[in-house]
């Protein structure tokens, strides 16, 4: 007999049809399944459901990280501190080594810079640590020339954007996110979770592909020298994996800005929320023009490193046409390989969260999200 799965949690009126839709599908999932869902309208926090778990169960939500990291970015920018035409030299001198010295913010931010990784690969006390990636980094050929192309900087473009940032304002990515993002709300979303806070964490559990799905990925293999390889970290002697990285202690304490962050649905839905709109008597941290800068389309077509059809914005996927093109045009968010999808919709006032504990076949937002997306937005264009 199969183990039935409880929800928990509430939705306001006219949000019905998403606890339907989170039930049904949570109903043909293991028996071990955790997920959170949540999000909000126009500020209003109207979907907060659970199941398998706690409502304030911390998961590690990998490239989701992204979206703290480039809201930081956007802030800054937003400010005058940071100005996405200038070349990165002007803030990082050093960067300039190996050609890059023409390399503006704006391209960086978009992927175009072709510094996905680095030849020898980085240690597992590296990748947990943006100051010691960026050093390597800045050393670093590009893997084609900037501008010309664009390929996923996958662990590496929070680095990157932090080194930026901590150039520009004395303090790291990871402190300004804290200062200006986090603790303002008690967003339980964490880029460097205190120990403290370690109780709440759900160790990530790892994929159970199917034999079909196996075979897909053994139809495809990725060589030890390619691109995806070198992105992921994966040409190393001894690669950790995935699961590996989101459960070291080490990579939550220092929150690398990539795909180090941890947090619960509620987390990701809130920070999407102050993002865009009023929460708890506050104004949304973005002005419209910044919100119009952000989710316009900066890199589209085909991804070197995903070898498939992305788009992104500046830092930000362009979630309408990565994801979920019933969404409106401007929608950014940013997946992570763990299944979690986050995103702010300003034309509806839609943000959203989702975290689950085990990884799905290929990686990137699970595919619970498409429908559980589309009713959250066919509620909110009618609320």
């Amino acid at each position: 007999m199969t183990q039935q799965i409880t929800v928990h949690g509430t939705v306001a009126e006219g949000f019905e049809a998403v606890r339907e839709e989170f039930a049904a599908f949570v109903e043909l999932e293991r028996a071990d399944y955790e997920g959170q869902l949540c999000a909000y309208v126009r500020g209003r926090r109207v979907v907060d459901l659970w199941a398998g778990t706690e409502a304030d169960s911390l998961y590690g939500v990998f490239s989701s990280t992204k979206g703290a990291a480039h809201l930081v970015v956007a802030l800054l920018v937003q400010d005058g501190t940071l100005e996405l035409d200038r070349k990165v030299t002007y803030y990082w001198p050093e960067f300039a080594a190996e050609g890059k010295g023409a390399v503006t913010l704006r391209e960086l931010l978009a992927h175009r810079a072709g510094l996905v990784g680095i030849d020898a690969g980085f240690s597992a006390e590296e990748i947990a640590d943006d100051r010691a990636m960026a050093e390597r980094l800045a050393d670093q050929k590009p893997f084609w020339r900037p501008g010309t192309a664009f390929g996923y900087h996958a662990l590496v473009i929070g680095a990157l954007a932090g080194e930026v940032v901590r150039r520009a304002t004395g303090h790291t990515l990871q402190e300004v996110y804290e200062e200006r993002v986090r603790a303002p709300y008690g967003t339980d979303f964490f880029l460097g979770l205190p120990e403290s806070e370690e109780p709440r964490f759900r160790p990530v559990q790892p994929m159970l592909p199917t034999p079909e799905q196996q075979a897909l990925a053994a139809a495809a293999p990725t060589g030890p020298h390619t691109l995806t390889s070198i992105a992921f970290n994966t040409h190393v002697p001894e690669p950790g994996t995935l699961a590996d990285y989101a459960n070291s202690r080490l990579v939550r304490a220092k929150g690398p800005a990539s795909a180090g962050g941890v947090a619960s649905a509620r987390g990701l839905a809130q920070m999407y929320a102050t993002a865009i709109s009023e929460v708890d008597g506050r104004p949304p941290l973005l002005k419209p023009d910044t919100v119009a800068e952000v989710g316009q389309i900066h890199s589209v077509g085909y991804d070197l490193v995903a070898r498939a059809h992305k788009a992104y914005g500046l830092g930000f996927q362009a979630t309408a046409d990565m994801w979920h093109p019933a969404l409106g045009a401007g929608t950014f968010g940013h997946s992570g390989a763990g299944g979690t999808q986050a995103f702010a919709d300003p034309r509806s006032g839609l943000a959203y969260g989702y975290t689950r504990r085990r990884m799905v076949f290929p990686g990137g937002a699970a595919p619970e999200n498409d429908g559980l997306v589309r009713v959250v937005h066919k509620a909110a264009l009618a609320s």
